[in-house]
């Protein structure tokens, strides 16, 4: 496996870890003043930094524009982190797989 792989066993983060750990520690701003900055509620904040709540598009393009890094980031890390656990919860076993013609 070469480093841009991940193992399969652990799943990707959810955008809200980023946030915790990493980007708004970076700011230097309270978490507060971040979502007045955002324009969305404290809880909402603290619901997507507690991985309760997942990012959606609306929010990726408020965290692109705020943080300067594009709605993309935001929106893959979360499809990716939901995915892995899709692909655990879903029961697909009775479901056939058809050739194309």
């Amino acid at each position: 496996m070469d480093k841009a792989q991940r193992s399969e066993a652990f799943a990707p983060a959810h955008p809200g870890e980023l946030l915790a750990e990493v980007v708004l520690p970076a700011t230097g701003k309270s978490r507060s003043e971040i979502a007045r900055l955002l324009g969305i509620s404290r809880q909402s904040l603290y619901d997507i930094i507690d991985c309760k709540q997942s990012v959606t598009p609306a929010m990726a393009v408020r965290f692109g524009k705020l943080f300067g890094n594009g709605p993309d980031l935001w929106l893959n890390m979360q499809a990716r982190h939901d995915l892995w656990i899709a692909k655990r919860d879903v029961d697909v076993s009775d479901i056939p797989t058809l050739a194309v013609a």
